[in-house]
């Protein structure tokens, strides 16, 4: 097998040991699978790299072995060479350590214990934190989510058993493509919206390519570049754009207010080599508290890219009137909440301030954004959504408008369409593409889902870049008629043709010949039938006489 085959066995064994002890789809899964394989992760990353400070351990049969046999100056002395995106781990973390001390009755605590202490001892670089600067460790207790005592050691033992037979080692030659589908199958189990408020867990990994090549083309002398997702669920966007620019001449800023995709997130940052964004990743509300402010503390932080996928639609009833009181900031007012509400829960297009918030954070000039909104968007005419539309236009702030095929995300069936944002304001004609034709289809756990091949993903890309005008696929539409319509949907601005089919001259002269003797024929038996009715009229006036 190759390494993503094995990578792949790799998570499907450590799930099959959850459904083993009785915790498969249980709402805890999600932190010992994502946890238990970034601890293997930074396991053999930690040992790769220490091998190459060290011809001791390059050399050793067991490396592990060796390194627990140097002096704890030898050690430090190793800690002070490795990057600072290589956590610090001491012989009693690693899991070589742990596989000796399998036999042991405790070996529940053991294993927690070793995490714990990786994460304590790595805190200032391998954490996240909330809104409130809340430190939020790598790793947490894990054993506990099994409810039998008892079978907690046996659990613990058997995730170190999978972990011992398996080595990163030949994965980390391997870039963004491999670990963006290794991290997609890792959370494909726990793609969903359960026990989450805001945005969805995994965005296309087309869309998420398509906003990324669009906004940063081939740009090529970026440097200090800074990325920004104020909805940024498990960061797919943030990685895709990262990618692009390049993961060493960015840093990634985002917030979101789920634990879980936070979590998730984490993963997705250390696997992708973005350790140092680590400490921007924030847990906490957007909308009533957004934390990535200018140094001054007194406005929001801008930002050179920004991407979103935000949640559409929300009951925010709790948060409504905190939101509602930030007039500035959300310029084009807040969705009232339904005088109706019972008995479900009141939905309010929530995406709306994600739109306005995103607009705020663009840096003054040079700030590109490209955010994912409802395709019914486009044509508001009223409310805080035509609001929007008419400030994006008469500011000339948008420049393109893709509209992508139905059924392309994994927990809406809602049609999307990505809305691409320039403060430089520069275009002089805006991009409108209808690729909602394009696509094929394929299951996604039962369900028909839809999704755009390379060869279409290039079309969109290229017809954007070189603003090609396609018969009802694309169309450039000026400032001055955007403006008249106050609608960025390319269906509205398509021409209406007649078709016009070309009749040969001979075949038409023998249609028209062919009609007239139908009409002499016509003719000939009307002239018929009105003389026997006249005959028969006669007849009937004799016989009344």
């Amino acid at each position: 097998m190759d390494i993503r085959q094995k990578t792949i066995a790799l998570i499907d064994s450590l799930k099959q040991t959850c459904q083993t002890y009785g915790i498969s789809n249980d709402g805890n899964e999600y932190k010992i699978i994502t946890q238990v394989f970034l601890y293997k992760f930074l396991n053999d990353k930690f040992g790769f790299e220490v091998k190459k400070l060290s011809s001791k351990l390059q050399n050793a049969e067991k490396w592990e072995l060796a390194y627990k046999n140097m002096s704890e100056d030898e050690r430090l002395s190793i800690f002070d060479k490795l990057s600072p995106d290589i956590p610090r781990l001491n012989p009693e973390h690693l899991i070589a350590n742990l596989w000796n001390q399998q036999s042991k009755g405790d070996f529940d605590l053991i294993f927690d214990s070793a995490m714990l202490d990786i994460a304590e001892k790595n805190i200032d670089i391998f954490s996240t934190q909330t809104a409130q600067n809340t430190r939020i460790p790598l790793f947490e207790k894990l054993t506990n989510f099994i409810d039998d005592d008892s079978d907690r050691a046996p659990f613990a033992r058997a995730l170190v058993d999978k972990l011992a037979n398996f080595s990163f080692e030949e994965a980390f030659d391997e870039h963004y493509d491999f670990f963006a589908g290794i991290f997609e199958y890792v959370i494909k189990d726990y793609n969903n919206a359960g026990g989450s408020k805001y945005a969805e867990y995994y965005t296309p990994h087309f869309i998420a390519t398509i906003m990324a090549r669009l906004l940063v083309g081939d740009s090529k002398n970026l440097h200090n570049i800074e990325i920004y997702d104020p909805s940024a669920g498990t960061g797919t966007l943030l990685m895709a754009l990262a990618h692009q620019i390049g993961e060493d001449k960015c840093t990634i800023f985002s917030q979101d207010i789920s634990q879980k995709s936070n979590k998730m997130l984490k993963l997705n940052l250390i696997l992708n080599g973005l350790v140092s964004s680590l400490d921007h990743a924030i847990q906490g509300d957007t909308l009533v508290s957004p934390y990535h402010k200018s140094d001054d503390k007194t406005k929001l932080r801008q930002f050179d890219y920004i991407v979103s996928n935000p949640p559409f639609k929300l009951d925010f009833v709790d948060t409504h009137a905190s939101i509602s009181a930030q007039t500035v900031r959300f310029w084009a007012g807040v969705p009232n909440i339904p005088k109706k509400i019972e008995p479900k829960k009141p939905k309010m297009a929530i995406y709306t301030c994600f739109i306005q918030h995103v607009v705020n954070s663009l840096k003054p000039g040079i700030g590109k954004g490209a955010i994912v909104v409802p395709t019914g968007f486009l044509t508001a005419s009223s409310g805080v959504e035509g609001k929007i539309i008419s400030k994006l236009i008469e500011d000339k702030l948008v420049y393109g408008v893709i509209s992508m095929p139905s059924n392309v995300f994994a927990n809406t069936g809602t049609n999307v369409s990505v809305l691409f944002l320039d403060a430089s304001k520069t275009a002089e004609e805006v991009i409108l593409i209808d690729a909602s034709n394009l696509g094929e289809d394929y299951q996604d756990n039962g369900n028909k889902k839809r999704r755009l091949k390379k060869e279409e993903i290039d079309l969109i890309v290229n017809t954007f870049v070189n603003k090609d005008s396609i018969e009802d696929f694309s169309i450039l539409v000026s400032h001055d008629k955007l403006n008249k319509k106050k609608m960025l949907a390319a269906g509205q601005y398509f021409n209406i043709r007649v078709k016009h089919e070309y009749i040969d001259p001979e075949n038409f002269k023998k249609s028209i010949e062919e009609s007239l003797k139908g009409l002499s024929e016509i003719n000939s038996l009307s002239d018929g039938l009105n003389e026997t009715i006249n005959a028969n009229l006669e007849e009937l006036i004799k016989w009344k006489k």
